[in-house]
């Protein structure tokens, strides 16, 4: 797939990178991105996998702008308050890069369409602010074989993942899921929502354009995949700590004796 003379000229800077070039700005081109959430996390990863000419952008949201979202949400604008998150995503990313093909999801993701809307993806970023949600990405990205990022933000701090566990190591051991690395589903109010806890309006901003990066990684294949490590940020301390995540053989999705086979609703019940 050629690139018209105006996109040579736009991704120039990635042209002359080695690791890019013509050939993985054409990976890039042809790759279809699902991004859950154009919240905190979603605006600025929606703004750079956008900007890197990533060919088709899926947003899955069925938020309505309001004004409490603009502290961190830079995708969306004041004069946007009331309408839906992927149509004001959609028109900033249309101003960004016109040759991105922008599809809207607009409602939430359930138990019954999520497999339908991962499967037309090439990767998934979860951006996604609660846990239902973003233990149903993971699983559904389990048994759909794709890769995910996931990214999760405090007050002040955050974490960011790639997660692959239908793939297996070097020594034949499954590589771990969300579940691995979270347990059991946490039940309602064990950790405050945004609005009752607050954040750091930039905090998202960091997270999220590491999770484009990821992503961008992924897809030129590049680099040194998250999978199997726990990337943490401590705003506050400006520090980044690393954790390895291990295969945790009890879990219910991938464990030896797994109890989850298929995306049931009352596993991403938080009650």
């Amino acid at each position: 797939m050629a690139l018209a003379p105006d996109e040579v000229e736009r991704y120039a800077r990635h042209l002359v990178l080695h690791e890019v070039g013509g050939p993985g700005q054409n990976r890039l081109k042809e790759s279809k991105v699902l991004v859950v959430g154009a919240g905190g996390l979603g605006a600025p990863l929606l703004y750079y996998l956008a900007a890197a000419g990533i060919g088709t952008i899926g947003i899955v949201d069925d938020d309505r702008v309001s004004l409490s979202n603009l502290q961190r949400q830079i995708i969306h604008t004041t004069s946007r308050i009331g309408i839906a998150k992927t149509a004001s995503a959609r028109e900033t990313i249309q101003n960004i890069n016109p040759h991105v093909q922008v599809v809207e999801h607009g409602y939430r993701m359930t138990a019954e369409n999520a497999l339908y809307l991962i499967g037309g993806y090439d990767i998934v970023a979860d951006g996604s602010d609660n846990f239902p949600t973003r233990y149903l990405v993971s699983d559904a990205c389990f048994f759909a074989e794709k890769t995910l990022i996931t990214a999760a933000v405090g007050q002040f701090d955050g974490q960011l993942s790639t997660f692959k566990p239908y793939q297996s190591a070097p020594d034949g051991v499954p590589m771990p899921t969300y579940r691995c690395l979270m347990g059991e589903l946490p039940p309602r109010g064990l950790f405050p929502a945004c609005e009752e806890a607050g954040i750091l309006g930039a905090l998202p901003g960091v997270l999220g354009s590491m999770q484009a990066m990821e992503v961008i990684k992924e897809i030129l294949g590049i680099g040194e995949s998250l999978a199997g490590r726990l990337l943490m940020y401590d705003a506050l301390a400006t520090r980044f700590y690393e954790t390895k995540l291990s295969w945790n053989p009890d879990n219910p999705l991938t464990g030896r004796n797994a109890s989850i086979t298929s995306l049931v609703a009352s596993n991403y019940s938080d009650r």
